[in-house]
């Protein structure tokens, strides 16, 4: 059955293609019951939510806000719709197999080695434009931006990035049929206005905030902070906060309890090893931006090859499951275990470890890779 689209922005542009807006796929994009969004309640006693900004206040403040966090490494604002719909048959389109490598190490080196190996493990059929890659990561733009550079990598080894937990989406304009001059990343405007549907904005941060002051008030006024916004790495779909004492806070499940309460839809998610917390709108993941390729530009999710860590951020769970194909890399990302110290069931439960889509390594050299490669029968025997 036909799913109608409530905001049909785009549709997929394919040579012949015939589909109307009010047929386009991104409907089931958006598909999310609209139960519990006009619930209120107050945060503290005596306090009520005061997240009902005027709209268009609202909006102009994101807009601003979305300028000002993208303008320094993405395209302009007025040229970056542009680009995505000129680049109509992206890199990635060309792929037989698209490897993301979403393994959520802290360490720049060690993420700069799992990276590499993974290039290396791909051998020719990277060269031959065979195999595409995604880097899937936590991180931002910026900080991706520095990664490549201190490891002597170029944005075109990429054929997209997925930064803030899954929040952003950028292609790389130097990695596609066109090249772009100027910025080598390309911003996907339409994944923004996807992910935005029901986002709280700037009432939701308001509300982080004050419950960022309670935690620090329980803590007492010379313990010092335990969590804290960080303006520098948020952005408009993307609230950052600084976790100074991971042992301190209350567990992450609390405040995903607390936001429902308050009728605010959102993803909160756990990364860098317990020191910083993303926030994002809950149309927005890591795995959702996968989906979200497969819907814009056709590629199969069969063809994907996701690797993880054996442990990650409190989002890696959601790249288990699905029908694409999983190499975990045993022993890397050991640190983040305390993440899950609350999980009250099997990882078994979420994604079985004996299917054939997904294998474990046992180290992270190029020839376990490709011994994981061969048994996912992307590389041959």
């Amino acid at each position: 059955a036909s799913c109608k689209s409530r905001q049909p922005n785009w549709q997929r542009m394919e040579e012949g293609s015939d589909h109307s807006d009010s047929d386009s796929p991104g409907d089931s994009l958006r598909d999310i019951q609209d139960i519990s969004l006009n619930l209120k309640l107050s945060l503290d006693v005596g306090n009520t939510l005061d997240g009902t900004l005027d709209s268009e206040q609202v909006a102009t403040n994101a807009k601003k806000k979305l300028e000002a966090s993208v303008s320094k490494l993405s395209k302009p604002m007025e040229k970056a719709q542009d680009d995505v719909f000129n680049l109509k048959f992206p890199a990635i389109r060309r792929r037989k197999y698209v490897f993301v490598i979403a393994v959520d190490c802290v360490a720049t080196s060690d993420l700069l080695q799992i990276i590499k190996s993974v290039f290396s493990a791909a051998g020719e059929q990277r060269a031959a434009g065979s195999f595409g890659f995604i880097l899937s990561t936590a991180l931002t733009l910026s900080e991706v931006n520095s990664l490549l550079e201190a490891g002597g990598l170029s944005p075109a080894d990429f054929d997209a990035f997925i930064c803030n937990s899954g929040s952003e989406l950028y292609y790389s304009s130097t990695g596609s049929e066109e090249n772009y001059a100027g910025s080598p990343f390309v911003l996907d405007e339409d994944y923004h206005s996807h992910i935005d549907y029901r986002w709280g904005a700037e009432g939701l941060r308001r509300t982080l905030l004050r419950w960022t002051a309670s935690v620090n008030e329980k803590k007492g006024a010379n313990a010092g902070q335990t969590v804290s916004e960080d303006e520098y790495i948020s952005s408009d779909h993307c609230y950052a906060f600084k976790v100074n004492d991971f042992t301190s806070m209350p567990p992450v499940k609390e405040l995903r309890k607390l936001m429902r309460i308050q009728g605010l839809r959102c993803h909160i998610i756990c990364c860098q090893n317990g020191s910083r917390l993303n926030v994002i709108p809950v149309l927005a993941s890591r795995s959702q931006a996968l989906r979200y390729l497969y819907v814009r530009w056709g590629t199969e999710l069969s063809n994907f090859v996701v690797f993880i860590g054996e442990w990650g951020d409190t989002d890696y769970e959601g790249l288990l499951g699905g029908i694409h194909k999983t190499v975990m890399l045993k022993g890397t990302c050991g640190d983040a275990r305390k993440l899950h110290a609350n999980r009250t069931y099997p990882l078994e439960h979420v994604k079985s470890l004996d299917i054939n889509n997904l294998v474990q390594t046992e180290g992270c050299d190029p020839s376990d890779l490709k011994t994981s490669l061969r048994k996912l029968g992307i590389l041959k025997p």
